[in-house]
């Protein structure tokens, strides 16, 4: 699997400036921890005015800003990374946010994010990332090859690398934009041990992994955004998918950590269910929790959900050896 053996060797002016404006970023000791959508929204609905005062104002909240906010090596950062947006009245306002994490930094989409290609980032990964951290810290055999299924920003694929700098990791999603954003935040966080590959589930990839990660799309998304969109009767679809194709990826000592979403049907928690029989049939070794019991509580008002009790944030692991 090839790696990334430094930034500045094939990869584009547009990353190579977004690389750089996270490096300012750190520099002036910035942190942002983004939230829901939902509280984005509320936050900035009663920012009074409306109008970033600081960096965290820009890149984290995405609050419209004046001119001389910024100095100007990082509005012209800005502009040759395309991120910086014209408003009619003559403000601006950043195409992209960045988000502190496991002592990292992470560029991903701006709020809010409506694109098809959007790459997400939120409590979600922090819960993930919290899970492979754990995970790795128990652990007691190594780890040759990763892989991050659906890899988005790709904090899950760097998490592992920075901890197991010998391993190879495969940063995996069909999301280009989510591609890119890997490349960025390999860079912006000195991994050099990590691979950004388009593929479809394990599909672009050979050979066996000691470790597949994921946090796969998990809702029913009327729009069918790729970062959101699950699939399946309530949004499961996916998750399932996975689990089935990365098992007979999984070397001998191979474990696989599957963090999503489950709708809980009238009691019943609709992917647990499902994986449950995947993993007898499969003959493998697992645990499972549910981390949070009720997320993204919205939804519940969309027909999708009009039966759902709550969404639940759950972890999976699975492995062929005990655990």
């Amino acid at each position: 699997m090839p790696n990334l053996h430094g930034f500045d060797s094939g990869h584009s002016v547009r990353e190579t400036a977004l690389v750089a404006i996270g490096r300012a970023l750190k520099s002036a000791q910035y942190r942002f921890t983004t939230p829901t959508p939902a509280t984005h929204a509320r936050v900035i609905a009663r920012a009074d005015p409306a109008l970033a005062a600081d960096l965290r104002g820009v890149f984290g909240w995405n609050l419209p800003f004046s001119e001389g906010l910024l100095p100007a090596h990082l509005m012209e950062l800005m502009r040759t990374a395309e991120v910086l947006a014209v408003l009619p009245n003559g403000d601006y306002q950043s195409g992209v946010r960045f988000s502190t994490l496991d002592e990292c930094l992470f560029a991903h989409s701006a709020f809010p994010t409506v694109q098809s290609d959007a790459v997400f980032f939120g409590p979600d990964t922090s819960r993930f990332v919290s899970a492979i951290v754990d995970h790795l810290a128990h652990r007691t055999t190594p780890i040759a090859r990763a892989a991050d299924i659906g890899c988005g920003a790709g904090p899950g694929g760097v998490s592992i690398a920075r901890r197991c700098r010998d391993a190879d990791v495969a940063l995996l999603d069909i999301n280009g934009a989510a591609l890119s954003a890997c490349r960025v935040n390999a860079a912006l966080n000195d991994v050099r041990n990590v691979a950004a590959i388009e593929s479809d589930v394990m599909a672009a990839t050979e050979g066996l992994f000691d470790l597949v990660v994921t946090n796969p799309p998990y809702l029913i998304d009327a729009s069918a955004r790729a970062y959101r969109h699950g699939g399946g009767d309530f949004g499961e679809g996916l998750s399932l998918r996975i689990l089935r194709e990365s098992v007979p990826r999984l070397s001998e000592r191979g474990t696989i950590l599957l963090y999503t979403g489950s709708a809980v049907v009238d009691g019943q928690d609709v992917f647990g269910a499902a994986a449950e029989r995947i993993v007898a049939e499969l003959g493998l070794y697992a645990n499972y929790r549910e981390l949070d019991p009720d997320v993204f509580g919205e939804e519940l008002e969309t027909p999708p959900y009009a039966r759902a009790d709550r969404i639940a944030a759950v972890l999976l692991t699975a492995s062929r050896s005990p655990l």
